[in-house]
């Protein structure tokens, strides 16, 4: 689908200049945290971005693969399994683009996009269910449930997550949803009539020239991608360069929840976007809109499918109120502060190989509070 408005905005703005030349001495006692957490088996692989005002002030990576010291190392331009990171860089920025183009009414009934989602079900109350809901994760979805189980083919699990019922009353209280998020992607599709990858690669990727940003990397590229998980349960193989997530991997790899690969220097140019009110390609005021917390009665740290700081939080200490960003399942996570002009980036494939490690969970704030120590 062709707009009659060009996304880009023309006004010129200051690039993201690379400085991280001193890195190694300014981020000595972060790049430890990393590192300690590598010896200590918390994940293989690592790879990091800071930026700064408009300046890139550290690009790192550590480790190797896996955790056999004959396999490849990591570098700065090997991808990573984002996982839920999707949510936010690929399909919560789509969300922005369409809402600007007056495609997305945020208090739109999902049923009249989606007419799936109500048909057939005798619950009066998924008629109630709105796209801010989803994206809010209020929409009284569970958070999570093993639709590849059962559904062999595309068709078949969006019919199971269409069919997935309520938990809760619409708006009642925040969940985490994976489920409201691949109905989500599914009704923004709908509305762009074209495909979420198609689209946010023309729309996000490339004026942000993310060039290593992707769903489905080309299978030449696999074996440069760390391993997730060794699946000795459904795929029964290594996931290397596919998606992770099962529940994405039967959607074909391109999904609003899961299937997004990328580098940290990706993430850092999105960031930078971010901070300079979404210029390229987003208004300020859209940034600004779907960043917030929810103002509502129920307790919840969700902005519009971004995150902010809870307490603790995975941002760590000293994160300010108006920051937001998001994690993702194989240890990846992008933190936005527009108080202090920070982004923090930290990759890591600690689901290899069986996701029990939990570590990440402690390495990350503490790594986010040793960069913006080390900032003064």
């Amino acid at each position: 689908m062709q707009y009659d408005e060009p996304s880009l905005m023309t006004d010129a703005r200051p690039a993201l200049q690379p400085a991280f030349e001193n890195q190694d001495e300014q981020f000595a006692p972060a790049f430890a945290v990393l590192r300690d957490a590598n010896a200590a088996r918390a994940f293989p692989a690592a790879s990091v971005s800071v930026t700064h005002g408009e300046k890139l002030i550290a690009l790192k990576a550590l480790g190797r693969f896996t955790f056999d010291a004959k396999s490849s190392a990591t570098t700065i331009s090997t991808l990573f399994d984002l996982a839920s990171l999707t949510k936010v860089i690929a399909t919560t920025t789509m969300a922005m683009l369409l809402y600007e183009r007056g495609l997305v009414d945020l208090e739109a009934p999902v049923g009249g996009i989606v007419p799936e989602f109500v048909s057939g079900s005798i619950d009066d109350r998924r008629h109630h269910v709105t796209l801010r809901m989803l994206l809010a994760h209020s929409s009284g979805l569970p958070a999570y449930e093993k639709l590849f189980l059962k559904a062999r083919t595309r068709d078949e699990l969006l019919h199971s997550a269409f069919a997935t019922p309520l938990k809760a009353d619409p708006g009642e209280r925040a969940e985490y949803s994976d489920i409201g998020f691949i109905i989500l992607g599914v009704a923004l599709e709908r509305l762009a009539d074209e495909s979420l990858d198609r689209f946010c690669q023309r729309e996000i990727f490339a004026p942000l020239a993310m060039t290593n940003t992707t769903f489905n990397p080309p299978k030449e590229l696999r074996a440069a991608i760390p391993p997730a998980a060794d699946d000795q349960t459904f795929r029964r193989r290594v996931i290397q360069g596919e998606v992770q997530d099962e529940n994405a991997f039967v959607l074909g790899g391109v999904a609003a929840h899961a299937g997004l690969f990328s580098t940290p220097e990706d993430l850092a140019k999105f960031a930078h976007a971010m901070l300079n009110g979404g210029h390229p390609i987003l208004r300020p005021e859209t940034v600004a809109l779907f960043t917030r917390r929810e103002p509502t009665s129920v307790s919840t740290s969700r902005a519009l499918g971004w995150d902010t700081p809870s307490e603790p939080s995975q941002s760590g200490k000293y994160f300010s109120a108006q920051s937001y960003g998001h994690l993702g399942y194989t240890g990846t996570s992008l933190w936005i502060d527009p108080t202090r002009q920070l982004s923090i980036a930290l990759l890591t494939n600690r689901t290899w190989p069986d996701c029990a490690n939990q570590e990440i969970k402690q390495v990350r704030p503490r790594f986010h509070d040793a960069v913006v120590e080390a900032l003064g």
